[in-house]
């Protein structure tokens, strides 16, 4: 089968653009990102890019390539085994990744969920697009009713609530240490709850773009129209409750995102299709990066616990949305140069190389 260079390329565009909204999580977990009591323009701004282009896209438009990937190698492989033997070393090291360094880990939801998928690979497209439907109505539902049944809360950067947590958050390298292993607890309570359904839903969703051509010729005039009215209709109804802080409209929003981030990652696929036209010489750069992602996605955490618990913990006292735009720009270049570099003497990555021995011993 002759590599598909289009995958490389929205690989490489996904795992970047992570950067974008998990940077905020690097400050405290829990509360992602925190305003000041008086924000600048550009929070208004940013906040509004970021709803229409960056959240949730990129992280489904990677659920969506893990399920292309996982289709593609169970194709390969004379039985399932092998595959089930990767999915369980990956299982293995979103454990360590989110113990040990992050809790916002999503190496485990994905080996999780591919392992349950298996069985599904072979099913008809129109059985893959209901299952794949089920399985995201019931992370969104759940993910609804524990939001609806949160306390309000609204803390700002100089409110009492935010310096305590950030006080105790950042006494000491146990203290980092011990929130880390409290917030990656909770993850683990989410996974067979919401995540591994949401992240089961959309590989499901992806193995049926790909059996449908879209990865190769990219998606049809009509879907393609929906695709932007469905995103840009989701996007503003986020937008609109922006400002809720509780109650159903706000439990709703999750809803939104959702809906919004699965219809854009469908536009920034058949956009890459486009340009790349699986053309090995089209964006090598960013082939590449797609090449070295799973490498590029752990170093991304290694980089930004560096800076925000180590070198400068001070910045999220300070820092408004611009000031993470610019440190996640930097951090994207950082990695480009870094692939540039080393690409011209590997091809593949070295947690990728690791990965892959474990896999076929």
């Amino acid at each position: 089968m002759p590599r598909l260079y289009n995958l490389d390329f929205i690989r490489g565009i996904a795992v970047l653009g992570l950067v974008y909204l998990n940077i905020y999580t690097f400050a405290i977990f829990e509360l992602d990102y925190v305003a000041s009591n008086t924000p600048p323009a550009s929070d208004y701004v940013i906040t509004r890019i970021n709803v229409f282009f960056l959240e949730g896209r990129f992280r489904t438009l990677f659920s969506l390539l893990f399920g292309v990937g996982l289709y593609i190698q169970f194709q390969r492989m004379s039985h399932d085994k092998q595959l089930k033997k990767r999915l369980k070393w990956l299982a293995v090291f979103g454990l360590i990744h989110g113990f040990v360094f992050w809790a916002g880990d999503i190496l485990l939801a994905y080996a999780l969920a591919g392992l349950y998928i298996t069985d599904y690979l072979n099913d008809s497209q129109s059985e893959l697009i209901k299952r794949a439907t089920r399985y995201i109505l019931v992370s969104v539902l759940v993910v609804f009713f524990i939001i609806l049944g949160a306390p309000e809360s609204v803390l700002t950067r100089e409110s009492s609530e935010f310096i305590t947590l950030y006080s105790e958050n950042f006494a000491s390298f146990t203290a980092i240490i011990k929130s880390n292993l409290i917030m990656n607890l909770f993850i683990l309570v989410m996974l067979p709850l919401s995540t591994m359904w949401m992240c089961a839903g959309l590989m499901l969703v992806g193995i049926y773009l790909y059996k449908s051509n879209v990865f190769e010729k990219g998606l049809s005039t009509p879907v393609l129209q929906l695709s932007l009215a469905v995103s840009i209709l989701f996007s503003i109804l986020r937008v609109l409750t922006l400002n809720d802080t509780g109650g159903v409209v706000y439990a709703m929003q999750d809803i939104f995102i959702t809906v919004a981030a699965l219809f854009m990652a469908m536009l920034y696929l058949h956009v890459g299709v486009k340009f790349c036209q699986s053309n090995a010489s089209k964006g090598k750069l960013i082939q590449a990066t797609g090449r070295l992602a799973f490498t590029l996605y752990i170093s991304q955490t290694l980089m930004q616990l560096l800076l925000f618990k180590g070198l400068f913990s001070q910045w999220v006292l300070e820092f408004n949305r611009i000031d993470y735009f610019i440190v996640a720009t930097l951090l994207v270049i950082v990695q480009l140069a870094f692939v540039a570099i080393y690409s011209q003497f590997n091809k593949q990555g070295p947690l990728e190389y690791v990965w892959r021995k474990l896999s076929y011993k």
